[in-house]
């Protein structure tokens, strides 16, 4: 007879989750993943990466004293979690499984809803990662009440909406001058700029874009990898799209999906790692410790358990949890446009 916590004590759940092949996230690869052993962090935002040059003195005088541009700005991570219930049946079923096979399909029904109360909390670190991006702030609400807000600082000059005859899609609008306007306020040369699959058709389809790249009057149609080619060798930034979505889940149970980028934006940055995911240690992790879990120190970013709890019904639940914030110190050098309302 096998008993649950046995098939899924810490060690086997943390040695799953460690071993495990999972895609990542576009956020992961512009803001690489780093765990800390704290929940506050201070990182410097607000000011140009471009050298103060320095003054020409007289021999035996003091050196000029250089005055740092930045501005603290202190991070707390945020308390994500999810569990899912392994239902009555199920339990039993582990407990006296008719056959081999039976006890494998169950083993791996628990594995799944780990998996996916995993990829829910990840879901939520991207959602984090998207918002700085595309919006430069964090607004997102707290369950059980209030907000969680972070403004990233992102200058007034680094932003603009597109209007009247200006909106991309019109027939009168002149994209590349505005990605050469675009580019041209930042600091660092913008290589590198995400957008949505139905803005990139709409670049794709501009008559000036087509007879930029084929002539004039060509009917062929353009695809991203030529407009990235001329975009290129005009020294402007390669366009990528992103259209990943995720759902949330109402009060009543409804669902409603929504993107991680939004689809009427256009945001373009230089090679420079724009920031950090930056990861601490959860309540679950430290708990484990206290309880002499040594494996825990194993644990990745997002933690994952089996546990139980109450008494009529006992309820037993997979969980998962992390504690996250996405610093941006590159915020001052991205450009944030809405060419499409």
């Amino acid at each position: 007879m096998a008993d649950i916590f046995e098939l899924f004590n810490q060690k086997t759940v943390l040695s799953y989750l460690k071993e495990r092949v999972i895609t990542p996230y576009l956020g992961e690869t512009l803001f690489p993943e780093v765990k800390h052993d704290t929940l506050e962090f201070e990182y410097l935002v607000g000011a140009s990466n471009l050298p103060v040059a320095a003054k020409i003195h007289a021999f035996d005088t003091q050196a000029e004293i250089g005055s740092l541009e930045f501005n603290d700005q202190a991070l707390e991570a945020a308390y994500i979690k999810k569990k899912y219930q392994i239902k009555e049946k199920d339990l039993i079923a582990l407990q006296f499984p008719r056959t081999p096979q039976e006890q494998q399909a169950l083993v791996g029904r628990v594995f799944n809803l780990i998996d996916r109360a995993v990829g829910d909390v990840r879901a939520e670190v991207e959602v984090m990662r998207m918002q700085a991006l595309a919006d430069g702030k964090l607004s997102l609400a707290i369950d059980g009440g209030g907000m969680l807000t972070v403004d990233y600082q992102v200058p007034t000059g680094n932003k603009e909406v597109l209007a009247g005859t200006n909106i991309w899609g019109t027939g009168t609008e002149d994209i590349i001058g505005d990605l050469e306007r675009w580019a041209s306020t930042l600091d660092e040369k913008a290589t590198r700029a995400i957008t949505s699959n139905k803005l990139a058709s709409q670049i794709l389809r501009n008559s000036k874009i087509i007879g930029y790249l084929f002539g004039k009057d060509s009917g062929r149609v353009a695809t991203l990898g030529d407009l990235n080619s001329f975009l290129t060798s005009h020294q402007l930034p390669t366009i990528a799209t992103y259209d990943a979505k995720y759902r949330v889940q109402s009060g009543n149970g409804t669902y409603t999906t929504k993107r991680y980028f939004p689809e009427n934006k256009f945001v373009m940055f230089g090679d420079s790692t724009l920031g950090e995911t930056l990861y601490g240690p959860t309540p679950e992790e430290s708990r484990l410790l206290r309880q002499g879990n040594e494996e825990v120190t194993n644990v990745g970013n997002v933690i994952g358990m089996v546990y139980e709890e109450g008494l009529d019904p006992v309820s037993t639940w997979a969980k998962a949890a992390t504690t996250a914030i996405p610093s941006f110190p590159e915020a001052n050098n991205v450009f944030q446009a809405q060419p499409m309302a």
